[in-house]
């Protein structure tokens, strides 16, 4: 059963939702990801949205870009977390989106990440579903250490080499 569903308004969203899906997949979260339009296809979006609890999802993260009703729609329909991510736009560069997203009303909130910040979006989800389950967690503690290991080998290598044979 999925516990977190990644939902976009579009296959031009795929690049950036890719990167929570490829991190849930790494940490070993299970995860359904589906294509739908709160706009063209509300119906089916209600359905979709209302029906997530039932499928076991207990986080949703969301991409859209310029209007990015999609997420504050899903935060008014799901009773559990929301994530949001803003998606970069060639008219105002995603800013349209995080406003979209990031200004809910009072009540419906829709935790919100970086302008294309797919990964973050799925380390967020982790990290939600680690407060109820301690393999998870120390699962993310070792991701945060590789991270840690990873810069020093940079800065290593750096050091070793200089920035012009970097």
């Amino acid at each position: 059963m999925a516990k977190v569903a990644i939902v976009m308004g579009s296959d031009s969203d795929l690049p950036v939702m890719s990167k929570a899906a490829d991190f849930l997949e790494e940490i070993g979260i299970d995860y359904e990801m589906t294509i739908i339009s709160a706009h063209r296809e509300p119906d089916i979006f209600f359905e979709w949205a209302k029906g997530a609890e039932e499928r076991g999802v207990k986080v949703i993260i969301a991409g859209a870009g310029k209007a990015a009703h999609l997420p504050g729609m899903c935060a008014a329909l799901f009773p559990m977390p929301v994530i949001g991510i803003p998606m970069k736009t060639s008219d105002l560069g995603g800013v349209d989106s995080l406003y979209s997203i990031v200004q809910m009303p009072s009540g419906i909130p829709v935790a919100t990440v970086a302008i294309n910040g797919g990964q973050n979006a799925g380390i967020l989800a982790a990290k939600i579903l680690a407060t109820s389950d301690a393999q998870l967690l120390e699962k993310l503690k070792a991701y945060t250490e590789k991270m840690k290991k990873d810069v020093v080998a940079k800065d290593t290598k750096l050091k070793k080499v200089g920035y012009k044979n970097y």
